[in-house]
């Protein structure tokens, strides 16, 4: 089985060679020898890297992704995790879809200032009570029903 080196391994998973040995140093992956002065990677390593991209595109830290796989180094995804991150994924969704439908309405609303307009104020007072960034430690979570930021 032949050996890639590190700059065909970046070559083949799109990922600069700068990254892979920072994921190397952080025990992601690891190489199995030097030809010179470049690193050998197991052909395998083009796997392990796209679920080290899917896990990184899904939002999850380099951390919890490095517990994603077992000391022999298959993957061992822990379901239940997969399920919050999904979870939470959800909630970002909605929260950026709310803020997309008020930010349209308000680019096309047809009161005379966005100051007179009832969903801009709802998008205002929902950014007032930290609905749409982060909550500032104690703030209270206004209740679901008072956060609509679209227009009926």
């Amino acid at each position: 089985m032949r050996h890639l080196d590190i700059a065909e391994v970046a070559q083949q998973s799109g990922i600069p060679a700068s990254a892979l040995r920072f994921y190397e140093e952080k025990g992601l992956i690891a190489s199995t020898g030097r030809r010179g002065l470049r690193r050998l990677f197991d052909p395998g390593v083009i796997e392990r890297l796209a679920l080290i991209s899917l896990g990184r595109a899904s939002g999850f830290s380099l951390d919890e992704i490095a517990h994603m796989f077992a000391p022999e180094g298959q993957p061992r995804l822990d379901r239940k995790m997969l399920a919050a991150k999904a979870d939470e994924l959800d909630k970002t969704i909605r929260k950026l879809s709310a803020m997309r439908d008020s930010l349209r309405h308000a680019a096309v609303c047809p009161a005379p200032s966005h100051m007179e307009c009832p969903t801009f104020r709802r998008l205002l007072k929902a950014a007032g009570a930290g609905a749409l960034g982060k909550r500032k430690k104690g703030a209270p979570q206004p209740p679901a029903n008072q956060v609509r930021l679209t227009s009926p």
